[in-house]
């Protein structure tokens, strides 16, 4: 069955950083595309970042251009967020999602527990 385990969340500073990892099972990773969402406190589920099953085309919400960064390794059925730049905004518990398809534009049919990013001094 398809698995997707979210890991790396945790306390940050502002301005420090944070790596998120995804590891997946259960399906040929490498043909389909990934996100990452993320839900704040009192809040609807917030898309956040896509990558391609290529690897290649990325895609960012406007708030997290520049500071966070997706990426994905194929061999190890696994897809990252480096998190830069942390601000008190990107609290949240953040998601990884599985695409039905290659490109990210296909609906999400799986989804990950969480794990909590929070930001704080």
């Amino acid at each position: 069955q398809v698995q997707l385990v979210e890991s790396g969340g945790g306390l940050a500073q502002p301005g420090g950083s944070l790596r998120l990892s995804c590891a997946a099972s259960g399906f040929t990773f490498s043909s389909y595309a990934m996100s990452w969402a993320r839900q704040a406190p009192g809040k609807g589920l917030e898309w956040v970042s896509g990558i391609y099953s290529n690897g290649i085309n990325t895609y960012y919400i406007d708030s997290v251009k520049g500071r966070f960064t997706i990426s994905r390794d194929n061999a190890k059925n696994t897809v990252y967020l480096q998190m830069d730049s942390l601000e008190r905004g990107d609290t949240a518990l953040y998601y990884c999602a599985k695409h039905n398809q290659f490109a990210i534009n296909g609906g999400n049919d799986y989804w990950g527990q969480g794990t909590q990013v929070t930001v704080s001094s």
